[in-house]
């Protein structure tokens, strides 16, 4: 694996267990990739979710550290794309701040992008189910299905799993994408492999180790319905033009 690489948290009221995550990140990278950095975006938290993440990234060593904070909840997309901006390394890994993925997963979407091989690498608990320790409640499992259902209709998207929390990122093609990006909520997953894919960048679904966190905040049923709305307005403004320009960067980029 790079021995830099940028990792993006991104956290809402998540101090009861930020901390057990924050001590693995910092351990595995110490050990693997010691020129990398954490980046922690607090979305708006009401408990001590940055107070908590800047006390335990004090002691990383010589892991670079920050955590980014603001008062108003703006939404996980908005949270990971803040990130991702901040991000100072060429490849970038998002993760859920549960660690549903472990972080010792992270070789398997780096080494692609640091072969050359592709430029978004995403997590998929669907292409190789035993990889599954702790399943999702069978509603939530079902919902899942159907969306990403819908998403491969709507979308043209070929994958199975877009909404798994655990996706790396070349920047120095991707960084136009995630400035175009718009979707703030429970769609951004959807909206960034969509705008990859248009832009013709290499992307690769891998299957990783997953365990369901029984702490998840999201509502199967009404959080569902927003997502579909999402991927309807991420549809809206592809044919309204909005993602162009950006697309027409990254072509240029991948030219150069």
């Amino acid at each position: 694996m790079t021995s830099s690489l940028s990792v993006i948290i991104p956290a809402y009221n998540e101090a009861s267990r930020l901390g057990g995550s924050l001590r693995a990140i910092v351990s595995y990278l110490r050990e693997h990739a010691p020129d990398s950095e954490i980046i922690v975006v607090d979305d708006g938290s009401r408990d001590n979710t940055a107070a908590l993440a800047r006390e335990i990234l004090e002691d990383s060593g010589p892991i670079r550290t920050s955590v980014i904070s603001y008062k108003s909840n703006l939404g996980k997309g908005r949270a990971v794309r803040l990130g991702l901006l901040a991000a100072r390394s060429d490849v970038a890994l998002f993760s859920d701040a549960d660690l549903s993925t472990p972080i010792a997963e992270a070789p398997k979407l780096v080494d692609p992008i640091v072969r050359g091989e592709y430029d978004l690498t995403f997590g998929s608990r669907a292409l190789e189910r035993s990889l599954i320790g702790v399943h999702q409640p069978w509603r939530r499992e079902q919902g899942g299905r159907i969306f990403n259902l819908v998403v491969r209709l709507a979308t043209g998207l070929p994958f199975w799993d877009t909404q798994c929390g655990f996706k790396a990122f070349r920047m120095s093609v991707f960084r136009p994408l995630v400035e175009a990006a718009t979707v703030d909520r429970f769609g951004f997953d959807v909206e960034l492999l969509y705008l990859a894919y248009r832009a013709g960048l290499r992307l690769k679904e891998i299957p990783v180790r997953w365990d369901h966190n029984d702490d998840s905040k999201l509502s199967v049923l009404s959080d569902s319905f927003k997502a579909i709305s999402e991927v309807g307005l991420i549809r809206q403004q592809a044919r309204r033009g909005v993602y162009d320009n950006a697309i027409k960067a990254v072509h240029d980029r991948s030219e150069v």
